[in-house]
């Protein structure tokens, strides 16, 4: 093995056995939940429900050589649910994808006209899409399941709800844009700016 003249080596201050045991230990912070609404709670139960589903089908497919058959359409229905709940999720953290660019360069007020136009919107297309909804459900809500003999108005009565629970939260961010608690600016920032 030859010796490079070039390369440096940087000496490492010696370390002990019981240093590098606790290296990785962090700080124990107190947890706090505050920040979690109900429909984080709802989505996390039908996760894990759908998440269980899966694995059902996969074990009974694969290992017992036979699939129960409503494992899927059950899985497929909490899929459905889980987007309309995270939704509802989505608009209360603000989290839903826009384009930002034009409140960078906009002068304050025409942002904060903008901030209220965009809030409007969403407002409408939300309690438009509940009222869809409702009708929806008039006409195809005692409809059965395939697999399993549940009515399908399960899953229609959730993102029915979903949808209003969306309405009630943009209508919460709204009330905040009106009092200044948020700002668009704000939620514009990149990262570690």
């Amino acid at each position: 093995m030859s010796h490079d003249p070039h390369m440096t080596v940087s000496p490492h201050a010696p370390v002990s056995v019981h240093e590098m045991a606790h290296a990785f230990e962090d700080d124990i912070h107190d947890v706090d939940l505050s920040g979690y609404a109900i429909e984080d709670w709802i989505t996390l139960a039908l996760f894990w429900l759908m998440a269980l589903c899966v694995f059902l089908q996969f074990f009974t497919r694969y290992v017992m050589n036979n699939s129960l058959s409503w494992t899927e359409e059950i899985a497929a229905n909490c899929l459905v649910v889980i987007v309309f709940i995270g939704s509802a999720m989505c608009v209360r953290l603000g989290r839903h994808i826009a384009v930002d660019l034009l409140y960078r360069y906009v002068p304050a007020g025409m942002r904060r006209a903008l901030e209220v136009l965009v809030d409007l919107i969403s407002i409408g297309f939300f309690a438009y899409m509940s009222w869809l909804y409702w009708r929806y459900i008039d006409v195809v809500g005692s409809e059965r399941m395939v697999t399993i003999d549940l009515p399908r108005g399960i899953v229609f009565y959730t993102v029915f709800a979903a949808f209003v629970l969306m309405t009630l939260r943009a209508l919460q961010r709204f009330v905040a844009d009106l009092r200044g608690r948020r700002a668009a600016a704000d939620d514009t920032r990149p990262t570690g700016v």
